[in-house]
């Protein structure tokens, strides 16, 4: 990130692997913080992406989000 006005992020888009809308309700939110231009949301989306979501007077961005945590195999089956 570049600063307020360089920052990048995503509107009006897709969770690249499930599909989910960036604008709906987030599955989970994790913490939130207030920050002089808004706030920072970080998120947990329906696949399990972690999200960080910039809210401000742009509007919501996400800015970042990784990949969904892979299955962990149950000690059942080790």
């Amino acid at each position: 990130m570049t600063g307020m006005t360089g920052m990048t992020g995503t509107t009006g888009t897709l969770c690249p692997h499930c599909g989910w809308p960036d604008r709906a309700e987030p599955f989970q939110v994790v913490s939130r913080h207030t920050t002089a231009a808004g706030s920072t949301v970080w998120t947990r989306c329906g696949c399990g992406s972690l999200q960080v979501r910039v809210v401000d007077a742009g509007g919501l961005r996400v800015v970042s989000r990784s990949r969904p945590a892979e299955a962990q195999p149950s000690p059942s089956s080790r």
